[in-house]
């Protein structure tokens, strides 16, 4: 199994890293991390799986985490989606499945409601509708920034961004087929909230819960996980 490192330039000088697992042919997956996560981890395991499958997939920090260049601090959500844009224009793949965890969900979902490249959304726990950051929102208006127990910041810029980009916006436009995967008892992103976004897309959509499972996956169901969206795509 080959495995590439990259480092794609973005914007400023910077640069995002990223990792191609190669396959045979031309279906290819990008996969798309949390908000506080990075490229190592279950998405090496996520990309080794869909080279099985005949994937070429690709992981990447987005600036400001892992071995991408930026501060934390200084990225919004427009910030991110210009990273996934500079690894898609980077690879240059024909069609692609975009798969965003969390705050990759929400990523994953903006861009491919304007991507013509993008074929199939999946995702697990994402965010979709901004309330899942209120918290956050306050504590920034009430103190000037918010600390994560990582060390790392936002303040008043993220979400001056954050504001402009509404669901709304995804369902008016979004025309590809979704799979939103989700815990029952996720405390970090209400599993009612992918209930909704499922409702109020207005394209094929499977919606998945698993039992007991909170916004971190155990490796069963991350393994349960992987088997139902490979053979959801293979449907597609």
């Amino acid at each position: 199994m080959t495995e590439t490192d990259y480092r794609i330039a973005v914007a400023d000088g910077e640069a995002v890293a990223a990792v191609h697992h190669e396959a045979p042919g031309d279906d290819w997956i990008v996969y798309c991390h949390g908000f506080l996560s990075d490229k190592t981890g279950s998405y090496e395991r996520r990309c080794r799986r869909a080279v099985e499958r005949g994937y070429n997939a690709v992981r990447f920090d987005f600036r400001g985490r892992g071995e991408s260049d930026g501060r934390f601090v200084d990225q919004t959500l427009s910030d991110k989606l210009a990273d996934l844009r500079a690894v898609l224009e980077h690879f240059a793949p024909p069609s692609v499945v975009l798969f965003g965890s969390s705050f990759g969900g929400k990523v994953a979902f903006h861009a491919a409601a304007d991507d013509e490249r993008v074929a199939a959304v999946a995702t697990r726990a994402p965010v979709t509708y901004n309330r899942a950051f209120d918290d956050y929102r306050e504590i920034v208006e009430r103190e000037g920034e918010c600390e994560f127990d990582t060390g790392d910041r936002i303040d008043e810029r993220f979400f001056e961004d954050f504001e402009t980009y509404e669901f709304d916006d995804v369902t008016a436009s979004l025309s590809v087929p979704v799979a939103i995967f989700h815990g029952s008892d996720d405390d970090s992103v209400a599993v009612d909230d992918s209930f909704e976004a499922a409702a109020a897309l207005e394209t094929d959509v499977l919606l998945e819960t698993f039992a007991t499972e909170g916004h971190r996956f155990s490796t069963d169901a991350e393994d349960r996980l992987l088997e139902r969206l490979f053979h959801w795509l293979e449907t597609q």
